[in-house]
């Protein structure tokens, strides 16, 4: 049974790469507590509820034959609309009007495969690097996180844990003050700017520079970040896929411009060691559900882009992964 929120089943979440279907593999994902099978035939992908209607098996331990995908226990077989066109017990029999399995939204981008439970979903989050020629574009993950989805994308927010968490990388211990910056609180989502901060290795190319932030928080589970230091310039999106209240998947499509010596591959293990660092941290916080209540927390002036996103998603109604 999906667990039941009112803003987070209308949005678009990666749920697998493209990749992953080669040889005509059928896929189990979960989403929102929701059991998936996801599978491809013809370049066409389809997300649905994991679960054959005659005797409840998974149909993610089917396969596909024949541009249909075909149940592991009696081999009911069902085309792509999810209606089952065939019972091998019974092959002159029409199958039931009521032999139809649920099928949800599913659509590709960015080399992934996203799942929608809603039959009215909102946009597809817009990397708007990933339609430019003259960058380096990459995606990263999933990773698996035994975290809430609204931890991951505060943590991304969180500016005061750079000079911890990633010293040497991201910050130092004698430079960790964050100064003023600008907030902005929106309907639509969250806005900071001028963000400035002293970074040893901001990019991944290796080299020092003075590093100037601005996040976007466009849905409750993605967050966009554009980073100039130097000559160079460093944007991020970062998806949250909520599988269950504390079990996520974060997806990450990064890009670069500049920097040109830095090899891909040095960039691509930057990013990982950068993620990888967050993950045992943000793990252990307790509660696991992000507080609302802002009395719940202490707060100070670093947090400001913490606190925009814990009232925005108040404002909005999310209750998935919250408290």
């Amino acid at each position: 049974m999906a667990i039941p929120d009112p803003v987070l089943v209308h949005d678009w979440h990666p749920l697998a790469k493209v990749e992953d279907f080669a040889g005509g593999r059928v896929v189990a994902s979960r989403l929102l507590g929701e059991d998936l099978v996801l599978w491809a035939d013809g370049g066409r992908f389809h997300a649905w509820r994991n679960l054959c209607v005659h005797r409840g098996a998974r149909l993610s331990l089917g396969k596909v034959k024949e541009g249909c995908l075909q149940c592991p226990y009696h081999g009911w077989t069902y085309d792509e609309s999810g209606t089952c066109v065939k019972i091998p017990a019974h092959p002159d029999q029409k199958p039931p009007a009521r032999a139809k399995v649920t099928v949800y939204g599913c659509r590709e981008a960015y080399g992934w495969v996203w799942g929608c439970l809603s039959g009215t979903p909102n946009e597809l989050p817009v990397f708007p690097e990933w339609a430019d020629e003259g960058v380096r574009r990459f995606t990263m993950g999933p990773y698996e996180m035994d975290a809430g989805g609204p931890r991951i994308i505060e943590n991304f927010l969180d500016l005061a844990h750079l000079s911890v968490v990633h010293e040497g990388i991201l910050g130092m211990a004698s430079h960790g003050e964050i100064g003023r910056y600008t907030v902005e609180k929106t309907p639509g989502g969250v806005f900071a700017k001028d963000i400035v901060i002293w970074q040893p290795d901001p990019d991944g190319s290796g080299k020092p520079a003075m590093a100037n932030y601005t996040y976007r928080v466009i849905r409750p589970l993605t967050a966009y970040l554009t980073k100039h230091a130097g000559t160079s310039v460093f944007t991020m999106m970062i998806i949250a896929t909520p599988v269950d209240e504390v079990r996520t998947k974060a997806w990450i499509v990064f890009s670069m411009k500049g920097a040109d010596d830095t090899p891909s591959q040095q960039l691509v293990d930057w990013t990982d060691r950068v993620f990888l660092q967050d993950k045992p941290v943000v793990q252990s916080q307790r509660p696991e559900l992000l507080p609302l209540d802002l009395q719940a927390e202490l707060h100070l002036n670093c947090d400001r882009t913490s606190i925009a996103y814990r009232q925005w998603l108040n404002e909005l109604g999310v209750g998935f992964g919250t408290s």
